[in-house]
């Protein structure tokens, strides 16, 4: 993570009033004085502020708009990470609430937090997820009441959870779902003689995609968008 940037998210200031601590010599890293905002810093560097010890303080949650092409895991031998995508300290001490597979783009909650994400990814919390789907074929009126009283997805023993269909267009509709199966809303569609063309998870919970943020940009979740999911 860049100094600057460590500097003005441990101390709530913007970016601009950190460069004027480095220029004022107000800053130290390791022991030194550093002038440079761009200097990376790592979760083992001793960063002080007027001879006070800076760290971060508490849990960390943000939302990212995820690219395609871009895994939610942390090792991948064939493709690139969405860890990667973060200016953060120590992201590997970060993991996904929800996951979303690689072709799948849209809303991806990132936290080090593991009680809060396990509010969001259990099977004993119900927690809505919506998602924009494109369709290889027409979507058939029926399966708004097919998802409506649950599908059977190949190897799976009971049926889907109710989900609600939204219709937009010929091959286009929005779908909400309760659930985390592998590959559900693929499975899904599957399921009723149809095919996902392309998938963009728009909401998880309350908690909404930025339309500000473009494809592999991040924000910090707000506290009323932390706090959603503990209610």
């Amino acid at each position: 993570m860049r100094l600057d940037k460590f500097l003005s998210t441990t101390l709530g200031i913007t970016r601009k009033e950190a460069g004027k601590l480095l220029k004022n010599k107000q800053i130290e890293v390791n022991g030194e004085i550093v002038k440079n905002g761009s200097q990376k810093v790592t979760d083992d560097c001793d960063v002080e502020f007027n001879g006070r010890t800076l760290r971060f303080e508490g849990p960390r949650y943000f939302m990212l708009n995820k690219p395609s092409g871009f895994v939610c895991s942390h090792v991948d031998d064939f493709n690139p990470t969405v860890f990667v995508l973060l200016d953060v300290v120590s992201p590997e001490k970060m993991h996904v609430a929800g996951r979303l597979d690689g072709d799948t783009t849209g809303l991806v909650l990132l936290t080090d937090d593991g009680q809060w994400s396990h509010r969001i990814t259990s099977p004993r919390h119900v927690c809505e997820k919506v998602y924009y789907v494109e369709t290889a074929d027409p979507i058939a009126p029926e399966t708004v009441e097919q998802f409506a009283e649950g599908v059977q997805l190949r190897g799976e023993k009971d049926l889907t959870r109710p989900a609600k269909l939204e219709i937009l267009d010929e091959k286009a509709a929005l779908i909400t779902i309760s659930e985390g199966k592998y590959h559900q809303v693929k499975r899904m569609f599957a399921a009723v003689g149809n095919k996902v063309e392309a998938l963009h998870r728009e909401q998880i919970g309350s908690v909404e995609l930025d339309e500000d943020l473009e494809p592999g940009e991040y924000r910090a979740l707000t506290s009323e968008e932390v706090a959603s999911f503990t209610k």
